[in-house]
């Protein structure tokens, strides 16, 4: 018994392990040292996207835990050969399109693929590790890139992409492990690739801790859109969208931030309606100048196409801002319809939830604070735990 007087008080509760930690506890006992990934583009291509980010913050947290990572992926255009980034090391072997049968080539001839597990990202064009690698192995497959491929390249090209994506590809596929980022994109790869639903694993991406609510919105409306300026992310819709929509809320001002191959496109369809002036492209901007617009915006939209998740719009919710968004594989798990956005089908509805946000502040408040629940489960620590856990489970398997 204490002595009278004596106050009593609790112990101090004892610290959780470190995400670091957290992360050894799952490769050590397995022997999980070192890990080889094999990526199209690399973080500092002029097109990196989200599959990129996707694959940096999973790979740099396996690094800070002790796990020996190469990433081994295209050149970027007057950048070194081998850089080392956040702990992980990055050899670009070949060129954009030379780099899938240079890597295979290497991985025949064992310079590729003899660690002690393998992550394959598959990103459109795979690389047929199953054909050439040993070693446990899981595959990133964010979404199908399905009529994508009719976007970008010529129909003779277009039809071989579509070709090897949706039936050369999969039957070789069909024992992988599959992460992917949402239900939505896991059943359109059940549904069009034919691979095995037991075989894959739904772990969602994370949200940088920088992305918060603070400071105040615009005065006037702001509409916000971020990503690559190319043809999957439909920016000409919603570049039409807010044409239609300034007729409606006259003090509208949009921004898409990003660059890409459509900028003079885009920038031609603007000047066309005589909206540069309020509807602008600044190119990429800073982390501190996309957080701000972020916080600025009465809501962030996406027209695109395709999507494995939809990150930009969960970045905007850690911030506080809702979304409009397509329908699409991906955005149905980004955005919650009613809750932290709406969802729409065309781009009539794009522009009635739009305006629907910026005239009524009870939805636009209830919207907020939907997005910030939303948000608050998406966290980059979980996810690179997730996946390391996958391929652990894979090195235990083959054991």
């Amino acid at each position: 018994m204490p002595e009278p007087g004596t106050e009593l008080r609790a112990a101090p509760p004892s610290p959780g392990p470190t995400p670091a930690e957290r992360l050894a506890a799952i490769a050590e006992p397995v022997g999980l040292r070192r890990i080889d990934v094999v990526a199209w583009r690399d973080l500092d291509d002029a097109e990196a996207g989200g599959s990129e980010l996707h694959a940096h913050e999973i790979i740099r947290r396996w690094a800070a835990a002790g796990i020996d990572v190469r990433q081994w992926t295209s050149r970027v255009d007057g950048a070194a050969r081998e850089i080392t980034r956040d702990g992980y090391t990055v050899n670009r072997r070949a060129g954009r399109y030379a780099v899938f049968p240079r890597t295979a080539f290497a991985g025949v001839r064992s310079k590729i693929g003899t660690g002690d597990g393998l992550v394959e990202i598959w990103n459109g064009m795979p690389f047929f590790t199953p054909l050439w690698n040993r070693s446990p192995r899981v595959v990133f497959l964010h979404h199908v890139h399905a009529d994508m491929w009719q976007m970008v390249l010529t129909p003779k090209l277009a039809a071989f992409g579509y070709g090897v994506e949706h039936r050369l590809a999969p039957p070789f596929y069909r024992r992988s492990r599959v992460v992917t980022l949402s239900n939505s994109a896991k059943a359109d790869i059940v549904d069009r690739l034919g691979l095995r639903p037991e075989h894959i694993s739904v772990v969602p991406p994370g949200i940088d801790s920088t992305f918060t609510p603070g400071g105040e919105r615009d005065p006037q409306p702001l509409v916000v859109a971020v990503g690559r300026l190319v043809p999957v992310k439909r920016l000409d819709r919603f570049i039409e969208a807010m044409v239609a929509l300034k007729r409606r809320q006259p003090g509208l001002r949009a921004v898409i931030v990003g660059e890409g191959y459509e900028r003079p496109d885009l920038e031609a369809q603007i000047a066309s309606h005589s909206a540069r002036e309020w509807l602008t492209l600044p190119g990429r901007v800073s982390d501190e100048e996309l957080l701000s617009l972020y916080r600025r915006a009465w809501l962030v939209g996406s027209t695109s196409a395709r999507e494995g998740w939809g990150m930009t719009l969960t970045e905007a919710a850690a911030c506080g801002t809702p979304a409009v968004a397509t329908r699409i594989t991906g955005h149905d798990d980004a955005v919650v319809d009613g809750e932290s956005g709406i969802l729409v089908d065309d781009l009539a509805g794009f522009v009635d939830a739009a305006e629907s946000i910026i005239a009524d502040p009870m939805l636009r408040r209830r919207l907020s604070l939907g997005a910030l629940r939303t948000a608050e489960r998406l966290n980059w620590d979980e996810t690179a735990a997730a996946t390391l856990a996958v391929l652990a489970g894979e090195v235990a398997r083959r054991r």
